[in-house]
């Protein structure tokens, strides 16, 4: 094969590579910090809640009690920063508006106010850390360089990432939290810190004890040390270099990726892998996409929607950056003498979700016996498990991974995930017919070179 065909070559199989492999992923670059300080640094933290507003419960955690250990520990660490004053807007346990909070901040002259805050859910289902900024300018750059930054260490820390976002009320025309809003009016950067929810076993673990919550309150401070790019004489470091190195934000505009589209997702669709009617093992390919908002959650049900698993966290997905995995396979294992309906649901970063297709079986499953006695399964039980519940969680394995446009940006996809299917297969169909010519070529070439040789 002479150079120029093997450059050839070597070009398609380049080209066969970047295809086959269906990656996008967000160019993010370093950028200074969008918000000028000049001089010393003024952080006021307000511990969320108080007096005859407990916040949510869960168990032996109360909010009000949690934010207040998470604030203290937060103003301790702050304090041993040089050229910084920390302020708390209340450390007894009364009752503050938001309106009283957001003044104090304006009254001390805050650089940024940050609310503390533990989530809880209507159906206990949710799990994951987020970061609340303004809507308006410039405090949505402000909040979101900030958000950015502290999600990384929460997610260091282990926790799921929910996202940083913002928003809007559709009636007032501005903010809907009411912190965020009425520091706005006042002029004071402001953020709600939400740390995990108390109310979900998966989230628990963080936050067992007031070390726990005392720990919370530590990473914050760190986190707005390295945003303010303070430095500390006492213990010894310099965070100055990373207020330079922050998400790209402009002050004139609202980020993207903080703006919550409360429409649902795009596309969620199942299909049938294997499935084994005597153990019960099935397997499913599952496929969604939102363009306009990551996809966060997924759950399931085996009885026609009646029912529905936990919430876990959709494969790939990252928030922060808007990667998720559009395609993957899930595992599941179906109760015996059931005939099932499987639905999947695929949520967003808005908690809005899209059902997929039901999925169903003309047979229903055989009862299975154990292996080792030859009982069948669950006979030496009290309790049988009912068919309309799983049996066990689901195991999942990565696919490709899709970058979700940023909102606005999107570009219509009527076609949806078909067309990119087809688009594929005739991208290959081409490259291998290309190869047969080629091919074909060479050896014409070849036996034409030896004719001419032998005359």
């Amino acid at each position: 094969m002479t150079f120029h065909n093997k450059k050839i070559v070597t070009l398609l199989a380049a080209v066969i590579f970047s295809a086959g492999i269906g990656i996008c992923s967000r160019e993010v670059c370093a950028a200074e910090r969008v918000q000028p300080v000049d001089g010393e640094v003024v952080i006021v933290i307000d511990p969320g809640h108080g007096g005859t507003n407990q916040g949510t419960s869960s168990g032996h955690t109360i909010e009000k009690q949690m934010t207040m250990v998470t604030a203290q520990a937060m103003y301790d660490e702050l304090v041993k920063y040089d050229n910084v004053k920390v302020y708390l807007t209340h450390t007894d346990d009364k009752d503050y508006s938001l309106k009283e909070r957001a003044e104090f901040a304006q009254s001390v002259g805050a650089d940024f106010l940050f609310s503390i805050h533990y989530n809880a859910s209507e159906n206990h289902s949710m799990f994951g850390s987020e970061v609340w900024v303004s809507c308006e300018t410039p405090y949505n750059a402000y909040g979101y360089q900030f958000g950015y930054l502290h999600l990384e260490s929460m997610r260091e820390k282990g926790l799921f990432i929910r996202g940083v976002k913002n928003r809007f009320d559709d009636k007032n025309q501005n903010d809907y939290y009411g912190v965020i809003r009425e520091a706005a009016a006042l002029s004071v950067p402001a953020v709600i810190i939400e740390h995990c929810y108390v109310d979900e076993e998966r989230d628990a673990e963080y936050i067992e004890d007031e070390n726990d919550w005392a720990e919370f309150g530590r990473a914050d401070a760190l986190s707005v040390a390295k945003y303010f790019g303070l430095k500390s004489t006492l213990l010894g470091v310099d965070y100055s270099e990373y207020a330079s190195k922050l998400q790209p934000a402009s002050a004139d505009s609202v980020v993207q990726f903080t703006l919550q589209d409360r429409t649902a997702p795009d596309v969620c669709e199942i299909s049938l892998l294997e499935c084994d009617y005597d153990t019960g093992e099935l397997s499913l390919t599952v496929q969604a996409a939102d363009y306009d908002k990551t996809l966060i959650y997924y759950n399931y049900s085996l009885d026609n929607g009646q029912t529905w698993s936990r919430l876990e966290s959709w494969p790939g997905s990252n928030a922060l950056t808007g990667e998720y995995t559009d395609t993957f396979q899930l595992n599941l294992t179906v109760p015996e003498r059931t005939r099932p309906g499987i639905i999947v649901r695929a949520y967003n970063m808005a908690d809005v979700y899209t059902s997929s297709n039901t999925l169903t079986f003309d047979q229903t499953f055989s009862k299975r016996e154990d292996t080792e006695t030859g009982e069948p399964q669950g006979a030496s039980k009290d309790v049988e498990m009912p068919a309309t519940q799983p049996v066990e969680h689901p195991r999942s394995s990565v696919g490709t991974t899709t970058f979700m446009p940023a909102a606005g940006e999107a570009q219509e996809q009527e076609e949806g995930v078909g067309l990119l299917t087809f688009l594929k297969f005739c991208l290959a169909l081409v490259i291998f017919l290309f190869f047969v010519v080629l091919t074909t070529q060479i050896v014409n070439y070849q036996r034409k070179k030896k004719r001419r040789q032998r005359r």
